[in-house]
């Protein structure tokens, strides 16, 4: 059996210029990153900005098992899917992280036969939009120490510096340090930290804003910190926006790629959704409504962290209204859900597949909570047996949702033709009767938009918050940023902020332990859990089987 990247080796591609001119991309319109990648210029953006959008097709997921579930593939091999029956579709994913490449999880190009390729330029450097970001935000964290060594004229208090800096690499010595260290031409010692670079707020600045113009103006909006006298500071206080900009002028350009079919795909910017708001950028989305009539686009990890900031923050910010939600599940993690061990998944046992399944009813609840229609989309594997099957498609039945079982990753889009048909046909059903909106309004008390996620989508009692998180949250309230949608940092692996509760919780209470104002994102981060913004590596990194020839071929890239 081949690996991904040994699919991804025998890939026919076409020259980038060829994906760009099916889609109607001029020339001069495309900026190429050697044969197979390239940028989108801005004249783009401007030439087609008064065409009429297609459909947009959100792909989520139910609560994964810790080596996730294919929603990348679907979504990839959805794409193809809808190509094999006669409809233009484009994709609009997220860039991977070093982190999960090197880490356990892995990259984020797909799987099998459904992916992005170049895969292994993809799941390395790509187009250095990574490396962009974290030059952007690691030149802010200089301008902030620098200022306090050259006489402090901003009057930072050394002990209330709030931006942290970053690396796109799972590093947990980096989570506490201390920097300014070795007498004084070295600056003040003071405590900090890194943060992974798709947690940063630069990179969720990058993906939200509309342009050069609005990402300066969130750059200058970031809140570094307080002076002395407990007032805040602002990044444009420091007078290096520009530069910071500067770093991301060709990083804020969407990058244009390929499935192994030939399907056209944009790739650009990678936040995280258990530690960030866990969608592509605004403009990548943008730009593919204008140029197919299906976008398919994903949101990290469950639809109870990616999906609600989807909707909540980035469909509100870009005026974006989904037209379908696609949510991928595994009979394997609706197992795991039901309480089987994840060394006897492969085992039948549909009595387990019975008692996980209330995880999938919550997840199609709470997405029609936000006036979406829903198809499932069983991802198979080769173990999963006709009974099992069964069970989810009396499950679906029962909740009144089109089901598919989707054999992408063995068949690519050929394995996806009727989950591409059920898209469309949902789609067609429902024009002009859905409904689309977010679940609280941004005037609301903080503490009244966090309860309510708590309430609605994870289905809890109620909300604790720690000193820490009282204290955070009267700062917001004396600065009148109150006004902005929440972003909820917890865990994946279970709809309440214990891993392990699996399935449908019940009786429990989200206790929130710190809350942070991302001023320049334009969201306030609630941060529930032990979930951490540095990941750190596991025992048996990925990185063990990376390797690379003499002739620079990679091996073992997944």
């Amino acid at each position: 059996m081949l690996t991904d990247i040994e699919i991804a080796q025998q890939a026919k591609m076409k020259r980038i210029n060829e994906i760009a001119a099916e889609l109607g991309i001029k020339e001069e319109e495309l900026e190429p990153y050697g044969h197979y990648k390239a940028k989108l210029s801005e004249e783009l953006f401007g030439r087609v900005k008064d065409e009429p959008d297609g459909k947009l097709v959100l792909v989520t997921a139910i609560n994964p098992t810790p080596a996730g579930e294919g929603k990348t593939t679907i979504s990839v091999g959805l794409a193809e899917a809808m190509a094999k029956i006669g409809k233009k579709a484009m994709l609009a994913l997220r860039e991977p992280s070093l982190g999960p490449v090197f880490g356990i999880k892995g990259g984020a190009a797909g799987g099998g036969y459904a992916q992005v390729v170049p895969m292994d330029d993809i799941n390395l450097h790509f187009t250095g939009d990574m490396h962009a970001i974290t030059a952007a935000n690691n030149l802010l964290c200089a301008l902030i120490d620098n200022s306090v060594h050259q006489g402090n004229p901003l009057r930072i208090d050394v002990r209330r510096i709030l931006f942290k800096r970053c690396l796109d690499m799972n590093d947990r010595a980096l989570r506490e340090i201390v920097v300014g260290m070795g007498g004084k031409v070295n600056g003040f010692p003071r405590q900090d930290g890194f943060q992974i670079t798709v947690a940063s707020e630069i990179m969720a600045i990058l993906c939200l804003a509309d342009d050069l113009a609005d990402l300066k103006a969130r750059l200058e909006r970031i809140l570094i910190g307080y002076d002395l006298d407990g007032a805040p500071v602002y990044a444009g206080q420091l007078c290096g926006c520009g530069a910071m900009a500067a770093l991301l002028k060709d990083a804020i350009k969407p990058n244009l790629i390929q499935t192994l079919e030939n399907t056209p795909a944009m790739m650009h910017g990678g936040p995280f959704a258990n530690i960030a708001h866990g969608c592509n950028s605004v403009r990548a989305t943008k730009l593919a409504l204008k140029l197919a009539d299906y976008t398919i686009t994903e949101a990290g990890f469950g639809s109870d962290l990616g999906a609600e900031k989807f909707f909540d923050i980035k469909c509100r910010c870009a005026g974006l209204t989904p037209s379908c939600v696609v949510l991928v599940a595994t009979i394997r993690a609706l197992k795991y859900n039901g309480g089987v061990a994840r060394d006897k998944l492969t085992e039948e046992n549909v009595e387990a597949l019975r008692k996980g399944a209330v995880n999938l009813k919550t997840h199609i609840e709470n997405m029609r909570k936000f006036g979406v229609p829903v198809v499932v989309a069983i991802n198979r594997f080769h173990t999963d047996t006709d009974a099992e099957i069964a069970v989810i498609g009396e499950v679906c039945d029962e909740c009144g949702v089109k089901f598919s079982l989707a054999e992408i990753f063995a068949k690519g889009g050929e394995g996806g033709r009727d989950l591409a048909q059920k898209v469309c046909d949902t789609i067609d059903e429902n024009e002009g009767k859905t409904d689309f909106h977010q679940l609280y309004a941004l005037d609301l008390p903080v503490k009244e938009k966090i309860g309510t996620i708590a309430r609605e989508i994870y289905r809890a009692d109620g909300v604790i918050y720690t000193a820490q998180a009282e204290k955070a949250l009267k700062e917001i309230e004396a600065l009148g940023k109150t006004d902005l949608p929440v972003c909820v940092a917890k865990t994946q692996y279970s709809l309440s902020d214990d891993p392990s509760k699996l399935g449908k919780p019940e009786h429990f209470e989200i206790t929130v332990r710190d809350v942070r104002l991302s001023s320049g994102a334009g969201f306030i981060v609630v941060y529930t859990g032990d979930i951490m913004t540095m990941p750190g590596l596991p025992k048996k990194p990925a990185a063990y089987s990376i390797d690379i020839d003499n002739e620079g071929n990679i091996s073992g890239l997944f």
